[in-house]
C-alpha cells in the first residue's frame, strides 16, 4: 500500500498471491511470474509469497504451540487473497519441493485449509520444449484435492523459455508477452467470476 492509497482504497483491490515455485536467483519462473504480475491491472493487488522461508513441514510443530511465524504469516496471505497464482518449473517430471510444502503448510491444521475455494492459475515453464507440462498437470492433483478452483482453459505452459528472456532475466518476446497477457486477462474473469 502506497502513502496516498486509503485502507478502503486497498480493500477494494483484487488480492492476487503469486507463489513462486523456484527462488533461484536466475528463476526462468521467477522471470515469468514477474512479468505475469506485471500486467495484472491496477485494480490488483500482487504480493509475491515467500515460500523460500518456509520451514518443512512436521506436523509437531501445530501440535505443540510452536508454530512457525513464516507458517503462520503464509497462511493468512492465503487466507485473505482472492486469487492464488502458481508459476512452476519442472523438476524431475513434476513440481518443485518448495510448492509441495507450501500446499501441506496451508492446508493444516486439520479442518483449517486455507485453500478451498479459492480461485488459481497455474503457469509452467521449462528450457525445454514440453513447457513443464508434467509438472503443472502433477501441481493439479493436490490442489484439486483442497478444493482449489483452477483455469482449467486455456493452459499455459513456456516452452523454450531460457530463449525469451534477456541477460536481465526480463521476457522480452512478444509473442510470450501476448499469450501470458492473454492467460492473465483469462485469470483475471476466472477470479471475478469467483
Amino acid at each position: 500500500m502506497t502513502g496516498t492509497e486509503t485502507r478502503a482504497e486497498t480493500d477494494s483491490k483484487t488480492r492476487i498471491l503469486v507463489l513462486p515455485g523456484s527462488f533461484r536467483r536466475q528463476s526462468f519462473s521467477g522471470s515469468i511470474a514477474r512479468y505475469a504480475a506485471s500486467v495484472l491491472p491496477e485494480a490488483c493487488e500482487v504480493e509475491f509469497a515467500a515460500l523460500d522461508e518456509l520451514p518443512l513441514f512436521n506436523q509437531d510443530f501445530d501440535d505443540d504451540g510452536t508454530t512457525p511465524a513464516s507458517w503462520k504469516t503464509f497462511r493468512a496471505q492465503v487466507a485473505v487473497s482472492d486469487g492464488l497464482l502458481f508459476v512452476t518449473p519442472e523438476y524431475n517430471r513434476s513440481f518443485p519441493a518448495v510448492l509441495k510444502n507450501a500446499i501441506d503448510i496451508a492446508s493444516r491444521p486439520p479442518g483449517e485449509s486455507v485453500w478451498a475455494g479459492k480461485p488459481a492459475a497455474l503457469i509452467s515453464t521449462s528450457p525445454g520444449r514440453i513447457g513443464g507440462a508434467l509438472s503443472n498437470q502433477h501441481l493439479r492433483q493436490p490442489l484439486s484435492f483442497l478444493n482449489v478452483r483452477i483455469l482449467l482453459q486455456p493452459e499455459m505452459y513456456v516452452s523454450d523459455v531460457a530463449a525469451l528472456l534477456n541477460s536481465e532475466g526480463e521476457l522480452v518476446d512478444e509473442a510470450a508477452k501476448r499469450r501470458i497477457e492473454g492467460y492473465m486477462s483469462a485469470f483475471v474473469a476466472w477470479v471475478a467470476a469467483h
